[in-house]
């Protein structure tokens, strides 16, 4: 259902249109999460398939940057166009954006099969979990159409007010990913094969289906002009905000890539320690960005209908909502890290799980600071504000992966000194982004497309 967000007490709006987004993350970071617990209790050497996942996984979040970057800037254009009511022209930035995923996802997907082993070398993987690196790799780039056409979908939807759509169909696919997942894992015995072919099925599925529903949306806004079935002018407008996304998230996984390389130094028992802490720490970003990302579709919505003063009343209630949800989480990580890093080991008393516990202990207290930067970065994003959205990631990046050489060589601090990175980055980052949204740097951007 289209819900228009230039209307209605805002704190009231924005609450009803977040909520379900976060609802939706938390069921796909659940099936995410349950990819690595299976693998790490079922699998024969669960230890080593939690590994092979880890060393793949900063690859696949390339692959990830780029499908956001789309699904934003797609997400940001459609948004404005809906709330200035041009339907028309939202009409041909659909349908443009369709014909751009699908030859990038096409490209991409080749380039990751043909390309997995040599990116799978030059993390330092071991030798031992090097085949089923490349193994999971190349499933998972086969279903690269899927990944792209769910998240450009699912920004469209989130675009016409629409969060709960989104939510059911991620429903459907992380029950029917962890169905899979213990058949091919438990019963077929497929090992790392059968949770990357699971993830294949269940996204392809959700894909197939949000293509199909948005379609008949799209069918029914109401008739306007002839919409073109590609603009590149429109390609243009949606890549202002797209490019300047896809580069941040593609140089954040090329910093992890660098990051990931340190950590693989260490040995599989650090690898797999890792993996299950890094589940834990991106639940709750991804969490609070998604619901900040409803505060993007907020901001272009009300900027297209010229509606400044409703921006800052929803910003004050998105950073409220998301501190309500990551503090308690924080605080479970911090008294409970240990046992939830077990729960992704066969044997939980190994010292995989000490060194993803250590991980949790350095980064939990420091959510609160991604929740002041990514509610920042949504409103400059949302008024396409992107040069200042852009610096804040940046320098979060270049602190981490610059700190983390430092801190675990020169230093001498070890994985720990890897570990404080993340929170000296999301502070030093969370002040800019801070600091451009009260200076008001997002209104100067503010207009209708």
């Amino acid at each position: 259902m289209n819900t228009d967000m230039t209307v209605g007490k805002p704190s009231k709006v924005l609450f009803r249109f977040a909520m379900p987004l976060f609802v939706s993350v938390a069921f796909q970071q659940f099936y995410s999460i349950a990819d690595s617990m299976i693998a790490g209790n079922f699998i024969q050497n669960g230890e080593a398939a939690l590994a092979a996942i880890s060393s793949s996984y900063p690859v696949t979040m390339l692959f990830i940057a780029v499908a956001t970057g789309l699904n934003a800037g797609c997400s940001v254009i459609c948004s404005n166009l809906f709330g200035s009511r041009h339907f028309g022209r939202l009409r041909t930035a659909v349908s443009t954006s369709y014909i751009a995923i699908a030859v990038i996802s096409v490209f991409l997907g080749a380039l990751g099969i043909l390309f997995s082993p040599q990116m799978i070398a030059a993390l330092n993987t071991p030798a031992e979990v090097f085949d089923d690196s490349c193994l999971y790799l190349n499933i998972y780039s086969l279903g690269m159409p899927f990944l792209f056409f769910y998240n450009v979908c699912n920004g469209v939807f989130t675009a016409f007010g629409d969060s709960r759509t989104p939510l059911w169909l991620l429903i459907g696919s992380s029950v029917g990913n962890i169905v899979l997942d213990l058949v091919s894992v438990i019963c077929l015995s497929m090992g790392i094969a059968g949770v990357a072919w699971a993830t294949f099925i269940a996204q392809g599925v959700s894909a197939v289906l949000a293509f199909i529903i948005l379609n008949v949306r799209v069918k029914k806004l109401p008739e306007e002009g002839s919409p073109q079935l590609f603009s590149w002018k429109m390609l243009g407008k949606i890549s202002v905000v797209a490019i300047p996304s896809i580069l941040q998230q593609s140089f954040v996984s090329v910093g992890n890539l660098f990051i990931q390389g340190i950590i693989n130094s260490y040995g599989t028992a650090a690898m797999a320690g890792y993996s299950a802490a890094i589940k834990l720490n991106t639940f709750v970003v991804t969490s609070v960005a998604t619901m900040s990302n409803g505060m993007a579709n907020f901001t272009a919505q009300n900027i297209g209908a010229g509606k400044l003063d409703r921006v800052v009343s929803g910003f004050r209630t998105s950073v409220v909502m998301s501190a309500c949800v990551c503090l308690p989480i924080s605080a479970l990580y911090l008294i409970f890290g240990d046992q939830l890093v077990g729960l992704f080991m066969e044997s939980a008393d190994g010292a995989a799980v000490g060194i993803g516990y250590d991980f949790l202990l350095i980064v939990a207290p420091f959510y609160f600071a991604v929740t002041a930067k990514l509610n920042c970065d949504a409103v400059l994003k949302g008024a396409g504000a992107m040069i200042y959205f852009v610096i804040t990631t940046f320098t979060d990046l270049i602190l981490r992966v610059v700190l983390a050489y430092i801190f675990s060589g020169p230093v001498g601090m070890g994985l720990n000194g890897v570990w404080w990175s993340w929170p000296i980055g999301w502070c030093v980052s969370a002040a800019l982004s801070v600091c451009f949204y009260f200076f008001g740097n997002w209104k100067k951007h503010a207009h209708a497309i």
